[in-house]
């Protein structure tokens, strides 16, 4: 790769000087970090970070390189990548390409030679803002910043939701129901996803709980989701301002209380959202793989994969809706439970992909909810 000059320009005015790589071209989005020191591949692939700039704040990303397995949707979801150094020799067994490469291939900008923990201090005491990627000379971000919407004023989810309906099978878009691997090759209940923006672990963690996966438009009516004869709801995690995403709340209202339903961190805001709460913005969000989440029905602390700008408020949760976990961090809103319906919600993913594994017991603790709302394997 050749060398050319980037710069990273804030909406304060702030510019940081690099070298580009991946697609030499401008980017425009809302510049956040993530605190993961793994799983590159994953936040990338990620849609809940559609229309922004992520900031990495481990300094050496690529070095294992990419493979085809951990992909979290079909393509790069970010703005923009902006990373301390870039490894273009990368040693792993199941390496396809370098992290230049894959940005490359899919038109994505990046910026390298950053004090990427100098732009996390300025997030973290300033709070997110929108950046711009420009190449040659930073006084062109200034053409950009005007010509662009803000990202809390775009509906993030529209463009990347799926157009219609699929089946899960282990990978996108192929037939067949899968054989229950709990109940002797009879039909394990049917989850109905919500796509708001769904990574493919939430997909691949029902699946091999025997679930039989169906994934829905985000704007799917909830006459539609109804017709798909779920046994369990599950409202997927995205990008975005959950107060811009009226048709997604305006059907979790008619759902809720009719199928058990499961909201994963977006999802967890529709259903608040939904039931009467309100949602507002953090200073700068929560992103990456430590975050510690207390679950208050048992007090045991977990360690968290997190991506959220946005947090439920708990002045207004409505009567028999109430918070089951909090982040003992910042004491916000980690999950919901309802008191009458089989609700359930967390702001956290317990997918991870990248991060920790500990918190998948909310798979099993949903379906053991579905179970108890009435579903009984039955033959196809």
């Amino acid at each position: 790769m050749t060398k050319r000059r980037a710069y990273l320009a804030l909406e304060d005015g702030t510019v940081y000087e690099g070298e580009s790589f991946g697609a030499e071209r401008d980017s425009y989005g809302e510049l956040v970090f993530s605190t993961s020191m793994t799983g590159y591949q994953e936040a990338l692939t990620d849609p809940s970070f559609a229309g922004q700039i992520v900031v990495l704040t481990y300094p050496l990303v690529g070095n294992y390189g990419i493979n085809d397995a951990d992909n979290e949707s079909v393509k790069v979801q970010v703005a923009g990548f902006v990373v301390r150094e870039h490894c273009l020799t990368p040693s792993n067994g199941t390496n396809a390409s370098t992290l230049h490469e894959f940005l490359s291939a899919q038109n994505v900008p990046g910026i390298f030679g950053v004090d990427t923990r100098a732009v996390t201090r300025r997030l973290r005491n300033q709070g997110v803002m929108m950046g711009v990627i420009v190449l040659d000379s930073p006084s062109r971000a200034a053409e950009i910043w005007g010509k662009t919407p803000r990202y809390d004023d775009v509906d993030h989810v529209a463009r990347v939701t799926t157009p219609e309906v699929y089946r899960w099978e282990g990978r996108r878009g192929e037939d067949g129901v899968p054989p229950s691997r709990e109940n002797g090759g009879k039909r394990g209940p049917r989850i109905v996803v919500t796509d708001y923006g769904v990574k493919n672990n939430v997909l691949r963690c029902l699946y091999d709980r025997g679930c039989e996966v169906l994934t829905a438009p985000a704007a799917a009516s909830a006459e539609e989701i109804l017709a798909l004869k779920p046994d369990g709801l599950l409202l997927s995690p995205g990008p975005g301002d959950p107060a811009l995403l009226g048709y997604a709340v305006d059907a979790a209202s008619e759902l809720l209380g009719r199928v058990p339903a499961l909201g994963i961190c977006l999802g967890h805001q529709v259903v608040a959202r939904a039931l009467g709460a309100g949602t507002f913005k953090l200073p700068f969000g929560h992103r990456g793989a430590n975050h510690p989440v207390k679950d208050l029905a048992t007090g045991r602390v977990y360690i968290t994969a997190q991506n959220h700008g946005y947090a439920v408020d708990a002045a207004t949760l409505p009567k028999g809706l109430m918070a089951s976990h909090v982040n003992l961090n910042d004491d916000t809103i980690e999950g919901l439970v309802h008191r009458d319906m089989p609700i359930m919600t967390i702001q956290y993913h317990s997918e991870a992909s990248p991060g920790p594994r500990d918190n998948e017991y909310i798979f099993d603790r949903f379906l053991d909810m579905v179970r108890g709302a009435g579903f009984r394997p039955s033959p196809e």
